[in-house]
């Protein structure tokens, strides 16, 4: 079993981090550190609980560190868990700057440490049923595709504004991954990138286009949406497929559903996507998902017998469009894409 402990305790670590450690027999959940320990010990009676970070890591014989803390300090903590020898997860966004992940990419490829970015999206139901549509070719060439992430939350919460913060960082970072890994890099980027609610100092809004040689590609967040919405639109020559609704699974995190039952990832039929051709729509059956993937991919890294189920190549490629949508809304024009590659 992989030794693990987690930095953090907050909705992340609770929903999409701790059920799959605590259930997955690959893992081992030694320490938690965090600021409110009072909350952790009572959940995880068997577990230490930590409030220093250093001391933790010292102490715990943890292999490897989820580190699920506010952004503005993954590089700090991050960069420390790797110096000391230790495979790391981290939450999205790993770092907000290129440099920075840069750094952290070189130091755990010289010490052959597994540095994995958290982008648990690749495996929501929705997103797999895409993939598969692509695969088959079911709707030939395509020329546009539309993420959408809607959702109503008029009022502002208690939101820290800083570098890495808003739904752009967080939501977009998700939607632009899958973007990636479904088409590939852009040629170019035009975004607005807008904090619309009053009194807010973060974004929570975006419209960002990513301009292909052969299609278009648009990544939609407002908080102004109640009730039904588009998820995927995916349009091709032979036709559209059309998604509404979310991955079922965070939701069912949330309510207690252990990440090994059957019914965790699997969409009810009401949810499935629907093909439109010329004569005829078509349901189709949606993919199962499963977030559980993520960490048996992770542990097999660990253990040698298989790829990392992210890298962190793929993060700064994401990073690197984040950052150029933010500049693009700032200046009011398209921005070419500019390279990433740092090995």
């Amino acid at each position: 079993m992989i030794k693990t402990a987690i930095i953090g305790y907050g909705q992340s670590a609770s929903i999409f981090h701790l059920p799959f450690i605590d259930c997955l027999p690959e893992f081992e959940l030694v320490a938690i550190s965090t600021s409110k320990p009072e909350k952790a010990a009572q959940d995880w009676p068997e577990v230490k609980v930590y409030t220093d970070v250093d001391q933790m890591l010292a102490e715990s014989g943890a292999r490897l560190v989820v580190i699920t803390a506010p952004n503005e300090v993954h590089y700090e903590l991050g960069l420390k868990a790797l110096k000391l020898g230790l495979h790391v997860v981290m939450e999205n966004p790993v770092v907000t700057q290129l440099h920075q992940g840069a750094e952290m990419m070189r130091l755990a490829d010289t010490n052959k440490l597994c540095l994995i970015p958290f982008h648990n999206r690749r495996w929501d139901s929705d997103f797999l049923t895409l993939r598969k549509l692509l695969a088959d070719e079911t709707l030939g060439p395509i020329h546009g595709f539309e993420s959408h992430f809607d959702r109503f939350r008029p009022r502002v919460r208690a939101e820290k504004p800083g570098v890495g913060a808003g739904v752009w960082f967080d939501l977009g970072g998700h939607m632009v991954d899958q973007t990636l890994v479904l088409f590939g890099k852009p040629l170019s980027v035009t975004a607005r990138c807008l904090s619309m609610r009053p009194g807010s100092q973060v974004t929570d809004y975006f419209h960002v286009q990513l301009h292909y040689s052969d299609k278009e590609v648009l990544l939609h967040s407002s908080p102004y949406h109640p009730g039904p919405t588009l998820r995927f639109k995916l349009q091709g020559e032979r036709g559209c497929y059309i998604k509404r609704g979310f991955d079922p699974q965070e939701e069912r995190l949330q309510d207690g559903i252990v990440p090994d039952s059957p019914y965790l990832a699997k969409e009810a039929e009401s949810d499935y996507g629907i093909f439109y051709s010329d004569d005829e729509a078509e349901v189709i059956e949606s993919q199962v998902g499963g977030y559980r993937y993520f960490y048996e991919a992770t542990a097999r890294a660990i253990r040698g017998e298989g790829p990392l189920p992210v890298t962190m190549q793929d993060a700064l490629d994401g990073l690197n469009i984040i950052n150029l949508a933010e500049q693009s809304s700032a200046e009011g024009r398209t921005l070419s894409l500019t390279a990433t590659s740092f090995r």
